[in-house]
């Protein structure tokens, strides 16, 4: 279902792509609601800040992302073949970005992440509690390869499922930092051995 285009909704949208293209530390209130359209005393009637704003550019990324997570590792069939589908579903998101646009975005949690580790602590708070979230659904998904044998029970652990994350992100970032999507075309072969799992 879309969402109306208000002017809050047009803020969000707009940081967005801002933040995936530019950053977020050199991005100003004027820029952000010039490329919206949306007058400057507006923006202040949304959002209290810059930083307020991009908790909820957060949201509204991770809102959309999440339907995804869920949806390939809720799916029917082996827990593997699950989270394949996801990280596939994530690398072919890449690719389809440079494609589109020329450049491999990367991640926007991710990219975040790094670009603020030392400042604004709500979107870090934020940030870190959308990548607790995504360990634990990888986590439950390693369960249920445990379960049907697929995956030793040993590695069947919230810190193995956080090494899946990090793989994934780690990839994600050198392919935006080579602006190349076929740095991802080994992520599944690499999150076997992670596994101790074989294909």
């Amino acid at each position: 279902m879309g969402r109306t285009s208000t002017a809050r909704d047009r803020l969000i949208d707009a940081t967005g792509e801002l933040i995936q293209s530019r950053g977020y530390s050199n991005l100003g209130v004027a820029e952000i609601c010039a490329k919206a359209e949306v007058k400057k005393g507006s923006f202040y009637h949304f959002f209290a800040s810059k930083q307020a704003l991009t908790v909820e550019v957060v949201n509204a990324y991770w809102n959309a992302e999440r339907d995804c997570w869920t949806a390939e590792l809720a799916a029917d069939g082996p827990a593997l073949d699950r989270l394949r589908r996801l990280l596939d579903t994530m690398a072919q998101l890449q690719h389809r970005r440079k494609e589109t646009s020329g450049t491999v975005d990367g991640c926007l949690l991710g990219n975040l992440a790094l670009e603020l580790s030392t400042q604004e602590p709500a979107v870090r708070a934020r940030l870190e509690e959308i990548f607790d979230e995504q360990v634990a659904l990888v986590a439950a998904t390693l369960d249920d390869a445990a379960d049907e044998g697929t995956v030793p029970r040993v590695r069947a652990t919230a810190a193995t499922a956080r090494a899946v994350v990090a793989h994934l992100e780690g990839l994600v970032m050198f392919a935006k930092l080579k602006n190349d999507p076929t740095v991802l075309d080994d992520l599944w072969p690499h999150a076997l051995l992670l596994l101790g799992a074989t294909d």
